[in-house]
């Protein structure tokens, strides 16, 4: 494993209901809720459901013309994206650009719980939208 990247943090599953998306992924399955919460920087209502050492991530857009939302109505309800955790998120993004792969974020954002993180673009990554975590 490369030494900056330390683990798979989340797979994110985009739904059309939190609560509907719950009756399969808690109910069913049995996995715990760890928490939920708002993220009105990127429109979306969250809840997390830890599995092992990883989390399934459940957005739900509360915009239909954010980028989540517009995401929603082109491919439906699916994976959305796979979060990889970084011990530092600056050296990864420049290893990344250095190696001539597209960023969306050049810079991390900040959640509210503190963590940094930026999204590669899915062009460089083979379709698959990726989120670097430096918690």
């Amino acid at each position: 494993m490369s030494d900056s990247v330390k683990r798979i943090n989340h797979v994110a599953l985009v739904v059309e209901d939190l609560a509907t998306a719950l009756t399969f992924w808690r109910d069913a399955l049995g996995l715990p809720v760890g928490h939920t919460e708002s993220n009105p920087a990127e429109d979306v209502d969250i809840a997390f459901l830890p599995v092992g050492d990883s989390e399934i991530e459940l957005l739900k857009p509360t915009d239909p013309e954010s980028g989540i939302g517009k995401y929603l109505a082109k491919k439906g309800q699916g994976i959305h994206h796979i979060c990889l955790e970084v011990t530092d998120i600056e050296a990864t993004i420049q290893r990344l650009t250095g190696h001539g792969f597209e960023m969306i974020n050049e810079t991390p954002r900040i959640r509210p719980d503190g963590t940094r993180y930026a999204f590669v673009h899915p062009k460089s990554a083979f379709g698959v939208l990726v989120e670097l975590y430096e918690a």
